[in-house]
């Protein structure tokens, strides 16, 4: 369906006034710009010579193209989605503590979990490993920036209307409210309504449903697919050519390995989503048939969203994988053992990545001896993520073992992974996976990933490179407060989920029968807890930005003593050193 022509001229208002904000805004922070020369500088007017230092203010941001800003505008983004993301998941655990209807009604579930999905695996956790690729890998490989700096820049800046055109209906009903209370009536404001496809946008449901906001939520997927692939190849041409003259591939740290592997699957996987996602987009408003039944048929969405969706799984996890290899030998004593092993099961959980997709369409009638080999390969890929299992425990065997923050988070991480990965190990298998399709096992096992070890790596990672992000330390005991009520809430959580599941409670419904309603109130008081300790991790790190202790020694964590002070933490010894013989007037 088109969208209404009063819809655009709507739009054209609104983007009319945001242009007028922000040439305002630049104007009061030293507009007209200075002009970029190759080099990085700035050509002041006519002059030829260059100006190392930054613009200030909010022209900084939004014309920087160095890769510690744009790093931290990315961090920012995504903890901003990710409150987004985890408001629409207690809106749902929410709704679910009652059997019948709740606060919300059902379309509005719906849509608060197909927001929440596109949400938090798309704009949040993406983002989040891109943003900390960007800010640490330059500095790892001693490289100056990244390879292709307004390449960097304008990846991250698409990042934003993608999301808003994501979240379109939702903001345009607010907008359309608020004007009503003041006694302006906009009707076309409420064409658009928040999607209720669910986050997998299966068809024919989506190519029937008549919404608008669907083709802007498209569209914003499409653009947030570009915006991947712009990153990844940076990154992979960075990690290849922008190395320091030490830095061999022998030599290369395992985060940067990591990320090279992402960014070779993001290669593959992304064009193909942002293909289907046109195709779904012609056939909603053009009258073409790649899927419908007398085309290429509603199977044919889901083979290619989910060709590109475990990878994604893969995407999401090996940054946070490559994390907890970087900081667990830091509080083990000890140097990651089997490092060679852990690259080895990289690159092979990279390759087999692309060959288990069809195990989430076991229950669509497909060929036998076809779900035969795809369980096998789904079997097989649980190999190279045992071995990082084993090898991070044998690292922290013996070893001299600090709980810090970063620490908890990271055995915690491997002790709820070790869950996830062991029922994704049971879902492999066809019969199994039969009965405990599309019920809350399946949700179980993903969150246990999702939130068990990827969103734990980067809460590892905030704790670990805080100091040097921001020159302070934060309360460590509220660190560790965060830790210990996420791991809780995470086994809570996700872990009556796989009973409920394993007892035939199905996904999705805003309504369940009564006798799930004890442990679906339990689940919902642990999702309480993971969102009590996001509230104080977000406080602390603001507080701490304010007032925490200023770090005068770079060596926070006395890594110096267990010969692990990397890369990062140099340049920034460097770095405050820098700032004393300022000080001193030196």
């Amino acid at each position: 369906m088109n969208i209404p022509t009063v819809s655009l001229s709507g739009a054209a208002v609104v983007g009319g006034l945001l242009f007028t904000l922000a040439v305002v805004l630049a104007m009061r922070n030293g507009w007209p710009p200075t002009l970029a020369v190759p080099d990085g500088g700035y050509l002041l007017g006519g002059e030829t010579e260059t100006e190392n230092e930054k613009p200030s203010g909010l022209f900084r941001w939004v014309t920087s193209v160095d890769h510690k800003d744009i790093g931290i505008m990315y961090i920012v983004f995504a903890t901003a989605t990710a409150l987004w993301g985890g408001t629409d998941a207690m809106m749902i655990r929410t709704e679910l503590l009652t059997p019948g209807a709740g606060p919300w009604d059902p379309v509005t579930y719906n849509a608060l979990f197909t927001t929440h999905g596109l949400t938090m695996l798309l704009f949040f956790v993406t983002p989040a490993f891109t943003g900390i690729g960007n800010y640490f890998l330059p500095l790892l490989l001693g490289a100056d920036d990244m390879a292709y700096p307004r390449i960097n820049a304008i990846a991250f800046w698409i990042l934003p209307p993608a999301y808003l055109l994501v979240r379109a209906g939702l903001i345009t009903e607010i907008i359309a409210k608020a004007l009503a209370v003041i006694g302006f009536s906009i009707t076309s404001l409420f064409a658009l309504q928040p999607p209720g496809t669910g986050w997998t946008m299966y068809t024919p449901l989506t190519t029937q449903m008549v919404n608008p906001q669907i083709d802007l939520m498209l569209l914003g997927l499409h653009l947030s697919g570009i915006a991947t692939l712009l990153a990844a190849i940076n990154f992979i041409v960075t990690i290849f050519t922008e190395r320091s003259d030490d830095v061999s591939w022998s030599k290369l740290d395992i985060f940067s390995w990591t990320m090279l592997t992402t960014s070779g699957l993001i290669l593959f996987a992304f064009p193909l989503l942002g293909s289907a996602l046109i195709m779904l987009l012609l056939d909603r408003n053009f009258g073409t048939t790649f899927f419908t039944v007398d085309g290429g048929g509603p199977l044919l969405w889901q083979h290619l969203f989910w060709f590109f969706g475990h990878p994604e799984v893969y995407i999401l996890v090996l940054p946070a994988f490559g994390l907890v290899s970087l900081i667990l030998p830091k509080f083990s004593g000890r140097k990651l053992f089997g490092f060679k092993f852990i690259v080895y099961s990289t690159l092979a959980i990279g390759v087999l990545s692309f060959g288990v997709w069809a195990h989430h369409m076991f229950t669509t009638g497909i060929d036998p001896r076809i779900r035969a080999s795809f369980m096998a390969v789904s079997v097989a890929i649980a190999i190279p993520s045992a071995v990082k299992t084993f090898n991070w425990m044998t690292t922290m065997w013996e070893g001299h073992i600090r709980l810090t923050a970063p620490m908890l988070f990271c055995i915690g991480g491997i002790g709820t992974f070790i869950i996830g990965g062991v029922t994704g190990v049971f879902l492999a298998a066809i019969p199994i996976d039969l009965l405990y399709h599309d019920t809350y096992y399946v949700v179980g096992h993903f969150h246990f990933i999702v939130v068990g070890i990827i969103t734990f790596a980067a809460f590892a990672a905030s704790y670990y490179w805080y100091p040097l992000l921001t020159g302070r330390m934060y309360d460590q005991l509220l660190a560790k407060v965060h830790a210990w009520l996420s791991i809780v809430g995470t086994v809570i959580a996700f872990g009556l989920m796989l009973i409920n599941g394993a007892l035939g409670l199905p996904r999705r419904y805003a309504t369940y029968p009564e006798q799930f309603a004890s442990l679906q109130q339990m689940m919902t008081i642990g999702a309480f807890l993971i969102f009590a300790g996001v509230i104080i991790w977000l406080y602390n790190m603001i507080q701490s930005y304010r007032i925490g202790p200023v770090v005068m020694d770079a060596d926070v964590w006395n890594l110096k003593s267990i010969d692990q002070f990397t890369r990062e933490w140099q340049w920034f010894e460097e770095r405050l050193e820098e700032r004393r013989r300022k000080i001193r007037g030196e």
